[in-house]
């Protein structure tokens, strides 16, 4: 599937995305059967009714499925489903950064504040840096999630949100460590728009989607997924209501712009993310993952983020949970080994779609070479059996 070069026109250049070469198999079906049981867990675990996932070995084959359902009562869940790519929208925003420096527009080092006025007290934090996710700045959804949830369909503008996110606590010094900062991605995405004198959607369009061969993804002003957003509520006596999930949203795209507003599918989201970890385009920096920091304080040493993306092991992806859904994408920089899942409800912790998507790959990584195709010699520091204690761990819901 992924066994292509594409090339886009842009105003700029020609842009050509060279991918591993996939072969047409389906997976072993030991193998098949591993993984569906790993999704089956975590759905429940998780309280949604469904999930889509992708596993992409190069060497291997390809297992792509849809468990459950798409909403409460619903169809059943199809591979082609639309759903929103939450965090892994950060990467993306990097790219177009890491594209306009290629392009001579603008600097890793620009401050700023020379695109955006009125950053009093951060107008001196790098683009690198809020790239990197080290501007010290505080996240803007702990404070909004309660609208957003209250109304979902509300438009927000970018400067509202970076207004929310600056007003918060700082996380620390500019460039002295690591913290997720949505507020960090949506200024990006803003003092690129300025540089550019493009939008964000024309930007993406120009930097991911086109050259990437991403025809199912976009930043829309509104969006209806088919896969629906859920929320399980507090039960009546404690616990969750996980039998009873809350539809919700569809989130505004706008809540999230250039910090988790694209929608997209499994498939773009799958070349997205194989070409992001393999560095497959022209103006992918070749040290963009070379200086990592620890992803929290206590992470292990092979858990690290840099350049809008985390780090396990040989894997570069990103996970996170915005209303209605968690979603995680992984690939490996060496083989092109490639993991994408969403689960519909986010009242858990989005380390229960990180752990299931490890899960995955853990299993992938070990899987046997199709005929005439060679096995890589590549490992990941952690087993199946690891992450599967995790899903179980993080549950909001009881796995049978």
């Amino acid at each position: 599937m992924f066994a292509a070069t594409l090339v886009a026109c842009s105003p700029q250049a020609s842009v050509t995305v060279h991918l591993p070469s996939q072969v047409d198999a389906a997976l072993p079906d030991d193998a098949q059967a591993q993984l569906q049981t790993a999704v089956t867990r975590a759905v429940a675990a998780s309280g949604a009714t469904g999930a889509i996932v992708g596993v992409w070995a190069p060497w291997a084959g390809t297992w792509l499925a849809g468990v459950g359902t798409l909403g409460p009562d619903g169809a059943a869940t199809t591979t082609d489903a639309g759903f929103p790519a939450g965090a892994i929208t950060r990467p993306m925003t990097c790219d177009i950064l890491y594209g306009l420096v290629a392009d001579g527009t603008v600097h890793l080092d620009d401050p700023v504040g020379t695109y955006v006025p009125g950053m009093i007290g951060h107008e001196s934090v790098t683009l690198e840096q809020l790239c990197d996710s080290t501007s010290g700045l505080g996240s803007y959804t702990p404070a909004l999630a309660g609208r957003f949830m209250s109304n979902p369909d509300r438009t927000w503008k970018p400067r509202e949100l970076v207004g929310f996110g600056t007003g918060l606590n700082v996380t620390g010094q500019p460039g002295a460590g690591f913290a997720d900062s949505d507020t960090g991605y949506v200024l990006l995405g803003m003092a690129l728009e300025r540089a550019s004198g493009r939008t964000a959607a024309q930007l993406l369009d120009t930097y991911v989607f086109h050259p990437t061969g991403m025809g199912s993804s976009s930043l829309p002003q509104d969006a209806d997924p088919d896969l629906v957003g859920l929320w399980s509520p507090d039960a009546q006596g404690g616990g969750v209501a996980c039998t009873a999930p809350t539809v919700v949203g569809p989130l505004s795209p706008s809540a999230g712009f250039t910090a988790s507003g694209v929608i997209s599918d499994l498939t773009d989201l799958g070349r997205y993310t194989q070409a992001l970890a393999t560095g497959g385009r022209s103006y992918d920096a070749p040290g963009r993952f070379e200086t990592t920091l620890p992803a929290a304080a206590d992470a292990p040493s092979w858990f690290t983020a840099t350049g809008g993306a985390y780090q396990a092991g040989s894997l570069i992806g990103q996970y996170g949970s915005t209303l209605g859904y968690l979603t995680a994408a992984f690939a490996d920089r060496n083989t092109g080994m490639t993991v994408v899942v969403v689960l519909n409800n986010s009242r858990g912790s989005a380390v229960i779609a990180r752990s299931l998507a490890w899960q995955l790959a853990a299993v992938a990584s070990k899987l046997p070479a199709a005929a005439g195709q060679t096995t890589p010699d590549a490992g990941l520091p952690w087993t199946a059996d690891d992450m599967g204690a995790q899903v179980t761990a993080a549950a909001v819901c009881p796995i049978p």
